[in-house]
């Protein structure tokens, strides 16, 4: 148990030991008066019973001391906490219409109840990704500003997974990820409490760096979650002055999910992206948090104090 104001609690208890000492002082007077007078003193019993009343009061200061001091228990409290990263792909891709109003649409809508759904204890960052990442939110709680720059959001260049998943470590680790020579894996520490979910239709057309990134996020103990936002049929989409055929690439999203443990969510129209928030697992974590109990031992004091005035008014006729 802790105490918010130590000064508060000394200051009552001495005030009860002083009320206590003043309590046995007046009993052995009486008891001495009693003595000189020739009369027997009261038995141990009937002694005690006289000064119940005093001795509940004297408690109930004492614990009301405790009270106004401000105790507090520490009690373990599990919650959803860590830092989400919104990996939202922006390439032109994203323009097609095959899923409504479009894809980034689509994905923005259901970015947007994600981080609705989550509560205060989570960090959420938004990270941009054409063919490189550009951070577009630092990690914060406070999820209007991350709303509002989802909704910024506008496609437009080519598609990199793997830049998507680097810039999502380094908004996570805040320094800057990149990948060793030759594609080797560097260590960035471990972030257990940390997630990226990836909002892509999965077509990579950089052709490089997926895998190796999902390694890196692998590592460092970081799960990635995608959802796939497109159809496999497919539409074409015009990107700077040309027409091109787009689908969904779910074995891409899969692969990389997969890779980090964690999962892949497709999804074929809005209705089904806005119910991804509910589908993506949060790491709990346990903290322990205070509990106030003033409450309980200001209740207490008042039963003792009004047990002591009772007992008192019953032996004496009188309150004090």
């Amino acid at each position: 148990m802790s105490i918010a104001d130590p000064a508060f609690l000394a200051v009552g208890l001495l005030v009860a030991l002083a009320l206590g000492w003043a309590a046995i002082v007046v009993t052995r007077r009486r008891t001495a008066a009693l003595a000189l007078a020739g009369v027997a003193p009261d038995g141990w019993w009937r002694g005690r019973g006289r000064m119940a009343g005093v001795w509940c009061t004297i408690a109930g200061v004492a614990v009301l001391a405790v009270a106004v001091a401000g105790p507090a228990a520490s009690v373990p409290v599990s919650h959803a906490s860590g830092t989400v990263i919104l990996a939202m792909d922006v390439s032109g891709s994203m323009a097609a219409t095959d899923v409504a109003p479009s894809r980034l649409g689509a994905a923005k809508q259901a970015a947007v109840s994600f981080v609705n759904a989550q509560p205060s204890t989570v960090n959420i960052g938004v990270v941009a990704f054409q063919q490189g990442g550009l951070e577009a939110a630092l990690p914060t709680a406070d999820h209007a500003t991350v709303t509002a720059a989802i909704r910024r959001l506008q496609p437009g260049g080519g598609t990199s997974l793997g830049q998507a998943i680097l810039a999502s470590l380094s908004a996570i680790t805040h320094k800057t990820v990149v990948l060793g020579a030759n594609g080797a894996i560097p260590s960035i520490g471990y972030w257990p409490s940390a997630t990226i979910v990836i909002f892509s239709d999965g077509q990579d057309e950089s052709g490089t760096g997926d895998a190796a990134a999902a390694a890196v996020a692998q590592k460092a103990g970081v799960h990635i979650d995608t959802v796939g936002v497109g159809t496999a049929a497919g539409t074409t989409v015009e990107v700077e002055g040309y027409h091109l055929f787009t689908a969904l690439d779910e074995a891409a999203l899969t692969s990389i999910s997969q890779a980090t443990g964690g999962a892949y969510h497709p999804a074929s129209d809005a209705s089904q992206l806005n119910g991804i928030a509910s589908s993506i697992n949060l790491r709990l974590t346990v903290t322990n948090e205070p509990l106030p109990l003033a409450g309980a031992f200001i209740g207490l004091a008042l039963v003792l104090l009004a047990a002591g005035a009772l007992l008192t008014v019953a032996r004496t006729g009188r309150v004090v």
